[in-house]
C-alpha cells in the first residue's frame, strides 16, 4: 500500500486550468481518470490526510504510486477526453454509472437500394434510420410485425433477398402478404422506397394521416362492394391502432426529450430513462448501480450525462434532457452535446406541467425499481447467509448473528426526542417487533444520553421477563423446561422484549457504541455484542476499540448492516414527525376556548394530523363527539393557515346551522 505523500506532485507544479488527470498504479495500469476545471485545487484535494477522505478515494490514492495530467483549452476538451480515457483504459475506481447492455434500436437501411427494417444493436451506420432504444427486441419485433401489414416492406438479410432473387421465388412473407416482394419483381425499387418512407414517417410520429388514410380506403372499398378487400383494410387499420397503444401520447407539442430520474439510498442508485420523441414514449431503459463516491444528486446527474450520452451522435442525442437536478457543468453539458447533435441540446429541470408529471412518474418507476431489486437482494437465502457470516467473522462473534436489533434517535433541535428499534431475524426485517420510545429525561439535543436510556429500558425490560419456569411437583426441574419464559401464559403471545438479539447495532460512532455499552454493563448483561454504524465513512465501531471495523463496499454484511440502519433511521423519523404534528395541533388548539385537555385529544386522535384537520369542514369538525357548532367554527379558526384566507364562520344560535361564508 503506497503512501500517498511519497507521489505529490509540487504544488506550484500542477496548473490552475482545465484538465484530465491519471492515478496509475506500481505496474503502470490506470486505476482512475477524472476531469477538473482547476487542476491544482481538484489533484490538492486528494493529497489531504488520508482519514479525511471517502473509503473508496483513500483506497484508490493508497492503491495508486504516480499521477499525471493533460491539460485542455476548454471544459467541454476535458468532458471528451475523460470520456475516451474511460473508454479505452476502464479504470477500476470509476464506477460504471449506466449498465453494460447494448439496448436494441429499430432501424430501417435507407442507404440500400431496396431499404430493409431491423432489429439493430451496438454502433449507428451513416444513412440509416434509427427509432429507440427499446428495453427489449420483442417489443420491437413485435410492433414491426403488426405494422408489415399495412407497410410491407423489406425484412429479410441480404443473403435471403439474393436467393430469393436468382430463384424467382419470394420467402413466406411474400406469400402472406408481408412484403411487397421486391425481389421478385413484384414492385420496383422507387415503389418500395416510397413505402419504407411511409414506415419512417408513421414510426416519426405523423401517424394520422395513414389512419385516415385506410379509414378512407376501407369505406370505399365496402360501398363498393369489394368486401374481402375492406376486411384486409379493417384488419391493417386495426395493426395500426394496437401499434398506436404501444407508444403512448404523452406530449401534444411533439417534444423529443429524454426523461431522467434517480432514486438513492446510501448504498445504490436506481436509474431510469423514458425516451419521448414527437410525443410518444418510444422507450424505457433503467438499471440499478453501486453508490460508492460521495456525490449528491446533482454529481451523479453530471457522471450519468457523461457516460450516456458522450459518443453518443444526431439523433440519439435529444434537443431536451430532462434531470431532477442541475450538475455544476450543466452549460459545458449543453456545448458537448449540441456539438455532437448538429442543433440545440438543452439540460433542465422541469418545474411545472406535464414534463413534471412525467418526470414524477419516472421517478416512481425508479423507486420502484430500487425497491424490488432490495427485495430480491434480501430474498436471496445465499446472500443473507453470506451477509450474517461475514458479520460474524468481522466482530469476531461467537455465533451469527440471527437476530439484530438496531437503535436511533431522532429530535427537532432537542424537542420531540424519539428512538426507534427495529429487528431484523435472519436477514429480514421483523416488523411486529419493532419499538417506538418517546424520551423525556434527557434535556437538549443529547444523542448519547439518549441512546443510553434507550439501550437501558430495553433491556431491563428483557431481565423482568426472564421468568424462570416453575419447578414441576416433587420439587424436581425438567432439564428441557428450564430457562427464560418467552410466551406470556396469560394472552399466549410473545413476550414484547423476552428475545435475547444475537447483535445490538447503534446508529453512530464511538460516543454512542460507548453509552450503549455502558448501559449495558450496569444492568450486569455481558453477553450480547455491541456495535455502531457511523454514517459519514460506513465504519462499523466497537466498544473500546481504537479503530473502526472496514468491511469492504461490495461487502453482503455491510449492505445488511447499512439496510438495517437505514430502516431504523426511518422508523424513528416517521415517529418523530407524527409527535410533531400532534404537538402542532396541540400547541394551536392551546387558545381555542370551551377546549379541555380531553376534548383536544379526541379531537386529534379523530383526524390524526394536523393535514387533514385543516382539510376539513367545519361541519365534520363539529361531527367529534363533544364538539359543538361554536366551537367547531373556533377550532377552524384555529388552525386554519398563516396567509390563507379564512372563512366567515356564524352559527345560527336557534337551529345550531353552521353558516360559511
Amino acid at each position: 500500500m503506497a503512501d500517498p505523500s511519497t507521489y505529490r506532485p509540487k504544488q506550484g507544479s500542477i496548473p490552475t486550468r482545465p484538465g484530465v488527470y491519471r492515478f496509475r498504479d506500481k505496474d503502470g495500469r490506470v486505476v482512475y481518470v477524472g476531469k477538473a476545471k482547476n487542476l491544482r485545487a481538484r489533484l490538492s484535494s486528494y493529497f489531504q490526510d488520508v482519514v479525511n477522505l471517502h473509503p473508496r478515494t483513500a483506497t484508490m490514492v493508497t492503491t495508486a504510486a504516480s499521477v499525471e495530467w493533460t491539460v485542455v483549452a476548454t471544459e467541454v476538451e476535458a468532458l471528451q477526453l475523460e470520456y475516451s480515457w474511460i473508454k479505452e483504459f476502464d479504470p477500476r475506481f470509476n464506477v460504471k454509472y449506466r449498465d453494460d447492455k447494448s439496448y436494441p434500436w429499430l432501424a430501417v437501411t435507407l442507404n440500400e437500394d431496396y431499404p430493409r427494417v431491423m432489429v439493430g444493436r451496438g454502433a449507428k451506420k451513416k444513412g440509416v434510420k434509427y427509432f429507440g432504444p427499446y428495453s427489449h427486441a420483442w417489443a420491437i419485433r413485435e410492433t414491426v410485425d403488426l405494422l408489415l401489414r399495412v407497410f410491407p416492406m423489406r425484412s429479410c438479410s441480404n443473403g435471403v433477398f439474393k436467393r430469393s432473387s436468382q430463384i424467382g421465388r419470394p420467402c413466406l412473407l411474400g406469400y402472406i402478404d408481408k412484403c411487397a416482394a421486391p425481389c421478385v419483381g413484384r414492385i420496383d425499387a422507387e415503389e418500395h422506397r416510397r413505402i419504407a418512407e411511409d414506415f419512417c414517417d408513421f414510426m416519426g410520429g405523423r401517424t394520422d394521416a395513414f389512419v385516415r388514410r385506410v379509414e378512407q380506403e376501407m369505406y370505399a372499398a365496402s360501398k363498393a362492394q369489394e368486401y374481402e378487400r375492406a376486411a384486409r383494410l379493417r384488419d391493417d387499420l386495426g395493426a395500426l391502432n394496437k401499434a398506436l397503444e404501444k407508444q403512448a401520447v404523452v406530449f401534444g407539442d411533439g417534444t423529443d426529450a429524454d426523461v431522467i430520474a434517480l432514486a438513492e439510498d446510501p448504498l445504490e442508485v436506481a436509474v431510469q430513462i423514458f425516451h419521448v420523441r414527437s410525443g410518444r414514449i418510444r422507450g424505457q431503459r433503467g438499471w440499478v448501480a453501486d453508490r460508492v463516491e460521495d456525490l449528491d444528486t446533482a454529481g451523479l446527474v453530471s457522471e450519468f450525462l457523461l457516460q450516456l450520452y458522450a459518443g453518443e451522435e444526431g439523433d440519439s442525442i435529444p434537443r431536451e434532457i430532462l434531470v431532477p437536478a442541475m450538475p455544476e457543468d450543466a452549460d459545458t453539458f449543453e456545448q458537448l452535446l449540441s456539438e455532437a447533435r448538429g442543433s440545440k441540446v438543452q439540460v433542465r429541470v422541469p418545474k411545472r406541467g406535464d414534463k413534471k408529471a412525467l418526470q414524477k412518474t419516472v421517478a416512481q418507476n425508479a423507486g420502484q425499481s430500487l425497491a424490488l431489486h432490495k427485495t430480491r437482494r434480501a430474498s436471496d437465502l445465499t446472500a443473507r447467509n453470506q451477509a450474517l457470516e461475514e458479520i460474524q467473522r468481522a466482530l469476531d462473534l461467537p455465533a451469527a448473528p440471527l437476530r439484530i436489533e438496531c437503535y436511533d434517535i431522532s429530535n427537532l433541535q432537542g424537542t420531540e426526542v424519539v428512538a426507534s428499534m427495529v429487528v431484523f431475524e435472519d436477514g429480514l426485517a421483523r416488523k411486529s417487533e419493532y419499538r417506538r420510545f418517546v424520551i423525556r429525561s434527557v434535556e437538549g439535543q443529547n444523542d448519547v444520553a439518549s441512546m443510553h436510556e434507550v439501550i437501558t429500558r430495553r433491556f431491563r425490560r428483557l431481565l423482568d421477563e426472564r421468568i424462570e419456569r416453575p419447578e414441576v411437583a416433587g420439587g424436581e426441574v425438567d432439564a428441557d423446561d428450564s430457562g427464560p419464559m418467552l410466551i406470556d401464559p396469560e394472552t399466549g403471545k410473545p413476550r414484547k422484549f423476552a428475545y435475547t438479539p444475537g447483535l445490538v447495532v447503534v446508529d453512530g460512532g464511538p460516543p454512542q457504541v460507548a453509552a450503549a455499552q455502558r448501559a449495558l454493563d450496569e444492568l450486569g448483561i455481558d453477553d450480547i455484542p455491541v456495535c455502531g454504524l457511523a454514517k459519514r465513512l460506513e465504519e462499523v465501531w466497537l466498544p473500546g476499540e481504537p479503530d473502526p471495523v472496514i468491511l469492504p463496499r461490495t461487502s453482503e454484511g455491510l449492505y445488511l448492516l447499512q439496510r438495517i440502519r437505514d430502516e431504523a433511521h426511518r422508523f424513528a423519523i416517521t415517529h418523530h414527525r407524527s409527535r410533531r404534528s400532534k404537538s402542532m395541533v396541540e400547541s394551536l388548539l392551546d387558545d381555542v376556548p370551551g377546549l379541555g385537555e380531553v376534548r383536544r385529544k379526541t379531537l386529534i386522535k379523530h383526524f390524526g394530523s394536523l393535514k387533514k384537520l385543516r382539510a376539513a369542514s367545519t361541519e365534520e369538525i363539529a361531527q367529534v363527539p363533544g364538539i359543538g357548532p361554536s366551537t367547531a367554527a373556533a377550532i377552524a379558526e384555529a388552525v386554519a393557515p398563516d396567509g390563507v384566507a379564512r372563512k366567515t364562520v356564524s352559527v345560527n344560535t336557534a337551529t345550531g346551522e353552521i353558516q360559511e361564508g
